[in-house]
């Protein structure tokens, strides 16, 4: 077994490890404790004796502290599921080595090419490692590229006891993919003050911005009787279903906004003559503009049911996470430390918004402020999913840098609170 970044990222892909958004256990699927497994081994090589894998599919582990300075507690966490989105059995992944420049295609499937004109990215990564899978399958670098680092960097930090650092806690989540990534974590046996996942894109990138997030289900109760006898009597509830989806409109969805525009998009429709559901997710960056637009989502449904007198509707929202800015707002320094570790990791710092979400989204709201740091994957959730190297190497000395800044910023806080005990006589 070796230890580099890229040796950990090849072994943890091929495992299929993709979450069930339709199943009630926790984990959602079995096979994500498969790769737990692995990772719990592989941190008591490294000597994290405190590592283990739990019932509900949570790793958890500790780095002890080295220095002996009053360093907050700092947790890396990612998540070991891959999207429901498309196959993540029988990864296959290529590497494509000393990258020339050009689309790349996936042999397992030719009609499948990754380009340039798609990914401007790899406009940037002429002369490196990039592995993609065989177009077959996603390659599952959201998020395990953001493992491999989190284990690269533990290894590191541990090799190396010249880097001074305080107590480091890894968390590795189940079930991201599907919204339920932190809902039976024990924060209070983590034990940590602030958080980072490594779940981001360009390398460089720190978010400390998601959208706030919410479902909506629509239940319709139509007019079921014999078509043969239905005239003037019969309100079919999926032509009901097909209105409402019709009226959306149609700048407000995800294949028509970006930056800070949210949306309303519908992600499930079934039924029959007599009932029918929809499903749909509302983003937003305001909790204000989530409002707006799930009463905007209702005005359409009453509008469209008022032509339906004999039907009835049910209109129900879900929260599902909010915008970790409003958190994060209030630590500042949390956001500070990651962007001085990448500018020393050799990258120049880009803050930004995901629009999207993760479990530093929920964990923040939880009381453990979480922002985003980059994995280095690209295109995540489809098979033209992409992620290199170095962008992977990047990350792990961001983080072991992220170490060390939190240790020597300890210091001059304690300089600063010394000093300012001294100006007022005490």
């Amino acid at each position: 077994m070796t230890d580099t970044v890229l040796d950990r990222f090849l072994r943890y892909v091929v495992i299929d490890t993709q979450s069930d958004p339709a199943s009630s256990t926790q984990p959602t699927t079995g096979k994500q404790k498969d790769l737990g497994r692995v990772l719990v081994d592989e941190l008591l090589k490294i000597g994290l004796a405190d590592a283990h894998l739990d019932e509900h599919g949570y790793v958890y582990a500790t780095i002890p502290a080295n220095s002996d300075k009053a360093v907050p507690v700092i947790c890396f966490c990612s998540h070991m599921d891959t999207a429901p989105d498309f196959s993540g059995t029988d990864v296959k992944p290529q590497i494509v080595r000393n990258y020339a420049g050009g689309d790349i295609n996936l042999p397992g499937d030719t009609g499948r090419v990754i380009r340039v004109s798609d990914h401007p990215e790899l406009q940037n990564q002429i002369g490196n490692d990039i592995v993609t899978t065989d177009g077959t399958t996603l390659l599952g670098a959201d998020d395990k590229a953001g493992l491999a680092e989190i284990m690269a960097a533990a290894a590191m930090l541990v090799g190396n006891p010249d880097i001074r650092h305080g107590t480091i806690k890894i968390l590795f989540t189940p079930d991201e993919e599907v919204g339920r990534g932190v809902n039976k974590v024990d924060l209070k046996k983590l034990g940590a003050d602030f958080a980072y996942t490594m779940d981001g894109e360009t390398a460089g990138h720190i978010e400390d911005e998601t959208f706030s997030a919410d479902g909506v289900e629509i239940s319709i109760s139509g007019v079921a009787i014999h078509p043969g006898f239905a005239k003037g009597r019969m309100e079919n509830a999926i032509k009901i279903a097909g209105a409402i989806i019709d009226r959306l409109p149609r700048d407000i969805a995800p294949e028509t906004t970006e930056g800070q525009q949210g949306f309303i998009h519908p992600t499930g429709v079934t039924g029959s003559m007599e009932k029918a559901s929809l499903s749909f997710i509302i983003r937003d960056f305001t909790d204000k503009g989530l409002t707006e637009k799930e009463t905007m989502l209702e005005a359409i449904v009453k509008e469209v049911m008022a032509v339906y007198p004999g039907s009835t509707y049910r209109f129900e929202v879900k929260e599902q996470y909010r915008n970790m800015k409003v958190v994060l707002d209030r630590h500042p320094e949390i956001v500070d430390n990651a962007i001085e570790a990448v500018r020393r990791a050799g990258m120049t710092p880009v803050r930004g918004s995901i629009r999207g979400g993760t479990d530093g989204s929920r964990l923040s709201f939880m009381g453990l402020p979480c922002p985003n740091i980059f994995a280095g994957g690209h295109a995540f959730h489809s098979p033209l999913e992409w992620v290199s190297r170095q962008d992977m190497e990047k990350a792990v000395k961001t983080i072991v840098e992220l170490a060390r800044v939190w240790e020597e910023r300890a210091e001059s806080a304690s300089r600063q609170s010394g000093f300012m005990r001294r100006a007022s006589g005490h």
